[in-house]
């Protein structure tokens, strides 16, 4: 009995998609500068700054996997900082919001930062 009650409870822990907000089939690539750099749970968020095709600066936001994750890659509350300029690549959110589901963050090096374990 209390196995079920556990389980009954901690469901939701288990339903938890951190993607669901957005459209996995489609990628863009932004690149801009960083405005703010969020290290907290459950997802680590950046924010840049960029100038779409007209030249208007447009405000997006980066979710990446949680610190936890990212530690064990080598990353830190300082890896990046605001000024930094990157390149965010990901899937874009369903709603239309400028926000992303990234797969890949150049870093201020032009190079692929490091977002798994071992690599």
């Amino acid at each position: 009995m209390t196995v079920v009650a556990v389980l009954s409870v901690s469901f939701p822990v288990f339903a938890h998609h951190g993607n669901t907000a957005y459209d996995m089939t489609k990628s863009v690539s932004v690149k801009g500068t960083v405005t703010d750099f969020k290290f907290i749970n459950p997802h680590v968020l950046i924010f840049i700054d960029s100038k779409n095709d007209k030249g208007e600066t447009e405000q997006w936001q980066g979710e990446l996997t949680s610190p936890n994750h990212l530690e064990r890659a080598g990353w830190n509350p300082h890896t990046l900082k605001p000024g930094d300029t990157i390149t965010l690549v990901g899937s874009v959110s369903k709603s239309g919001a400028h926000s992303m589901w990234l797969s890949k963050v150049l870093g201020p090096d032009g190079q692929p930062m490091n977002m798994v374990q071992g690599d």
